[in-house]
């Protein structure tokens, strides 16, 4: 699989303060990654040097091939940043088609192109309208339009969800998987976790300026544990054998402490079904179920010892 960006040993200092420290991470072509971490942790900073914004210190950055600032990237790359940067006095329309025209977009080309990036964010009923009288995302969502309006091969979002309401943040994310299904690669920074778990196919986890894991959901969630566990309270009968358990694919080990039931399986095995339809079979009545459950927050908690969210 093609590596469209490849960020070696990358750092940045600021005096002395050390924003990032020896970042390396690669992305796949039409893969969407997320960069994930609580506030000030290096992510925009990462993103900055990526888009060429700022140098970097020390390491190295290459996009499609070619050093980071090669001005041939410049036409391939969508920003989204985490500052708004829309004009107030044109309307959504014609602050997306200023954008496409700066890309070299004119005519029939610059119309249509305006209107799919106004559509994939939602915003095609309120195109000639004015941003200031937008919601905040709304507002958030035209600053994605006018990000992809020349159809970029890769888009990179800071943060585009940050304190948006419900409804704008869904349309975020379709939009994001609609790009990601017409084989867009994505760099998608956050610290709201759901979101990352909804889109990304693999993430970097980054904390003060490094990182600490990167991975799939899976291979991160193994680095915490190897197994997970279902507790299930059930009325034990006399004749009760664990071994009927023990029998069913995916299942490591059975513990049975007076009415609880405690099953051990590998983390992508899902063998709730079959349990239950076991203890069915042998009219064991289920009182209670509950399965531990691993996921990005988890693993990052572990890792870092505080919350995502945490500043």
């Amino acid at each position: 699989m093609e590596k469209i960006i490849k960020v070696n040993k990358v750092s940045k200092k600021y005096g002395s303060h050390l924003a990032v420290d020896n970042v390396s991470f690669d992305v796949n072509d039409g893969e969407v990654l997320g960069l994930l971490g609580p506030n000030g942790a290096g992510k925009t900073t990462l993103i900055n040097m990526l888009t060429g914004l700022i140098t970097v210190s020390k390491g190295e950055i290459t996009l499609f091939g070619k050093p980071v600032g090669n001005t041939k990237n410049r036409e391939r790359i969508g920003l989204v940043p985490q500052n708004l940067a829309i004009y107030y006095d044109l309307s959504a329309r014609e602050n997306v088609a200023f954008f496409g025209g700066i890309y070299g977009l004119r005519g029939k080309i610059l119309k249509e192109k305006t209107d799919v990036a106004l559509r994939t964010v939602g915003l095609e009923k309120h195109a000639d309208q004015k941003p200031d009288s937008f919601s905040g995302g709304m507002q958030r969502r035209l600053n994605i339009a006018m990000a992809i309006v020349h159809e970029p091969d890769l888009v990179i979002m800071d943060e585009p969800t940050v304190g948006i309401d419900p409804q704008s943040r869904n349309y975020i994310l379709e939009a994001i998987e609609k790009m990601k299904k017409d084989g867009k690669s994505i760099i998608y920074t956050s610290h709201y976790i759901e979101e990352v778990e909804r889109i990304a196919d693999r993430v970097v986890i980054v904390d003060h300026g490094t990182v600490i894991a990167q991975g799939t959901e899976g291979e991160l969630t193994r680095l915490i544990t190897d197994q997970k566990a279902l507790s299930i309270t059930i009325r034990q009968p006399d004749d009760f054998d664990v071994e009927w358990l023990k029998n069913v694919i995916g299942v490591n080990d059975v513990i049975l402490k007076e009415q609880s039931l405690t099953i051990t399986t590998n983390p992508e095995n899902n063998v709730l079904n079959e349990v239950l339809a076991v203890l069915l079979k042998h009219d064991i009545t289920v009182e209670q179920v509950d399965q531990e459950y691993y996921n990005l927050e988890t693993v990052f908690l572990t890792l870092t010892g505080r919350a995502l969210r945490d500043e």
